[in-house]
């Protein structure tokens, strides 16, 4: 339950981080806005770690991370503030985002069938293609201007 609570508050807060890093674009630009996002996570971040983490997990243990692709996250993290941002402005907040979890779903879906990145393959399922499928039926009917 407990994870589906923390899913559900990462959801809404997406939204609305969407919707705020747009309204930054729209006075300066799309990868200062980017930029100030990364460094303001950062800088969070980084002060809770010092906080509540640091006897943990030390900061060489960042060097001790066994496939060091899984350290693009941050990089990945930039592509995608600038990503929702231009869909954002693009389709608007409720269009940009049922588009993004619909992909963030089928990519996920396709990362546990094939087991990428160390997660554990799963059989596939054809009510989990189904669901996409639906998924992606109800982003027309949504989409659809009359």
């Amino acid at each position: 339950m407990w994870g589906l609570i923390v899913a559900l508050i990462s959801g809404a807060l997406m939204s609305v981080q969407g919707v705020f890093n747009t309204g930054v674009t729209k006075q300066t630009s799309t990868w200062l806005a980017s930029a100030w996002v990364a460094f303001s996570g950062f800088v969070v971040a980084f002060v809770l770690w010092a906080i509540f983490e640091r006897q943990q997990a030390g900061i060489m243990s960042l060097t001790k991370v066994d496939n060091k692709y899984m350290l693009l996250g941050g990089v990945i993290g930039a592509f995608i503030t600038w990503t929702v941002i231009t869909s954002m402005s693009s389709l608007g907040p409720a269009k940009a985002v049922l588009a993004i979890v619909i992909c963030q779903l089928l990519v996920a879906y396709l990362i546990e069938l094939l087991g990428w990145f160390g997660v554990e393959k799963v059989d596939f399922q054809w009510s989990k293609l189904i669901g996409i499928v639906v998924s992606i039926v109800g982003f027309i009917i949504f989409k659809w201007e009359k």
